[in-house]
């Protein structure tokens, strides 16, 4: 597709999309900008720039929570060529090449795959990639806060993000260079610099800024600035980057093409698992499917739990119960329950496990998702089916055609009704961090925080055992993923009961 065999395709091929946002389950993205640079991988100088505006089939689809995504309005596209007139360009700069982005693995990768096969033409293939979300959240820490490219970007004071594909690029190149900067400096003195540095990567948290400042221009524009550097065949450092190779691309974009941000504090566990697709009759295996993201919650209503803004089932009355569609990753939405305009947080005392932390289910990079599941309560189940039912009828009234898996699932000869309780783990490289705040309480009614000396999911195995007592704080979060929706329970704080 206008490709020649051979022609040097050693650049790394830097790129990203800005899409339609969906509004209703199903709907998909269209592709609204492409943007990528060419940049020499020996001395990350950019090559070429490529630049254009893609005027989607349905005009429709760009409504106005898009436009706050990325602020390309219909009236901006209204000349621009569709992706079938420029697919041929899109081919030609990025088959065959290592392609390099922020996040582009779950996102931009899964787009491109979209878009060609919606023309009906095969998608180009990387020979490897770079996903700096990943990488930098392996090698650089989480120092610089949540992770997103805005982030970083002010973290470095780069500058803010316009969220504009050639803008875009450009700013996570740069973001590159700085992160491989200070390592290489910090690998040179690392007990000076390295000392110095007071904040642990995994607990650091940053704020995002975000603005539009991008020239608005519907025409391509192919700039070269300088000449196409000639490869001596020796190992250049860059490649040393590369995160996945060709085939471990494919399968990933053909797999995955969830839009969630897995690195971001919202988001700690990262896929959603595979039991989804799995039977639901044995709840020691599977009980219900995961959902990518953990919601952070900003404020609550008053309860008596003693954990501010849990609420004890009892204190519940199902009338002031309620859902809302809020804020998500790339401009979509979720469904939040709510209780009296606030976001619902539930305690529970004294539940008993009835299974065990699990780490059977594993999402694709090999790391465990923990869960355990416990005896419902009359009054736990009385508050959580009444949230199933609301949040089920708004799923349904918003066009979602997914199966509802119930947060109460009845097991064994007696149907007693039991839960899975949830705990989000955040990776940071090869280390494993549980986010959940773990307690014990000894018989003497003394409560001491759990303090992990080594592998934190093997300690958690050993502390959660069936027949021991737990007191759950937890949120709820909802998901809708390849025909499956519910919503689950996330847990924020866990007292464990000392066995008499």
């Amino acid at each position: 597709m206008g490709t020649s065999t051979t022609e040097d395709r050693s650049e790394i091929a830097f790129f990203d999309v800005e899409t339609t946002v969906p509004t209703r389950s199903g709907q998909g993205f269209s592709i609204l900008e492409f943007g990528a640079i060419l940049v020499c991988p020996r001395t990350l100088l950019e090559l070429k720039s490529y630049s254009t505006l893609v005027r989607p089939a349905d005009p429709s689809q760009i409504t106005s929570l898009s436009v706050r995504s990325n602020g390309i309005t219909r009236d901006k596209v209204e000349c621009a060529s569709f992706f079938v007139d420029i697919a041929d360009k899109v081919y030609d700069i990025l088959h065959g090449r290592i392609w390099a982005g922020h996040n582009i693995i779950r996102f931009d990768c899964a787009r491109i795959r979209e878009a060609f096969d919606k023309i009906g033409r095969p998608a180009p293939a990387p020979k490897g990639i770079i996903d700096s979300l990943t990488l930098l959240t392996q090698r650089f820490g989480r120092r610089a806060g949540d992770m997103k490219m805005a982030t970083l970007a002010t973290y470095f004071g780069i500058g803010k993000q316009s969220h504009r594909s050639l803008d875009d690029v450009r700013m996570n190149l740069e973001v590159l260079k700085y992160c491989a900067t200070v390592l290489f400096l910090e690998s040179s003195l690392p007990d000076v610099l390295m000392a110095n540095n007071s904040v642990s990567p995994s607990r650091a948290r940053g704020s995002c800024s975000k603005s539009k400042s991008s020239s608005e221009g519907v025409g391509e524009n192919l700039i070269s600035s300088s000449p196409t550097s000639q490869e001596t065949g020796e190992q250049n450092p860059i490649l040393s980057l590369v995160t996945h190779s060709a085939a471990e691309v494919s399968n990933l974009v053909a797999t995955d093409t969830t839009h969630q941000d897995p690195f971001d504090m919202h988001t700690l566990s990262d896929e959603i698992a595979t039991e989804v697709l799995q039977s639901n009759a044995n709840i020691g295996e599977q009980h219900g499917p995961d959902s990518p993201n953990m919601s952070s919650i900003a404020a609550s209503p008053e309860g008596c739990s003693g954990f501010a803004g849990f609420l004890e089932p009892d204190e519940v009355s199902l009338t002031s119960l309620s859902a809302c569609l809020v804020p998500w990753f790339h401009g979509s939405q979720k469904i939040e329950l709510m209780y009296k305009d606030v976001a619902l947080q539930l305690f529970c005392s004294h539940l008993r496990v009835r299974f065990g932390v699990s780490t059977k289910f594993v999402d694709n990079f090999g790391r465990p998702r923990l869960n355990f599941v416990v005896d419902a309560s009359p009054s736990l189940c009385r508050v959580l089916d009444e949230c199933d039912k609301i949040a089920q009828k708004f799923s349904v009234e918003s066009g979602s055609k997914s199966k509802w898996w119930h947060v109460v699932i009845k097991f064994g000869k007696y149907n007693n009704p039991t839960i899975r309780v949830h705990i989000p783990i955040m990776f940071n490289g090869g280390n494993e961090q549980i986010m959940t705040e773990i307690y014990q309480r000894d018989c003497s009614g003394t409560t001491q925080k759990v303090v992990f000396s080594g592998l934190e999911t093997t300690e958690l195995i050993n502390l959660i055992r069936p027949v021991k007592l737990v007191d759950v704080f937890f949120s709820f979060d909802s998901y809708d993923y390849q025909g499956s929706a519910g919503i689950r329970l996330v847990a924020k704080k866990l007292i464990i009961h000392s066995e008499e």
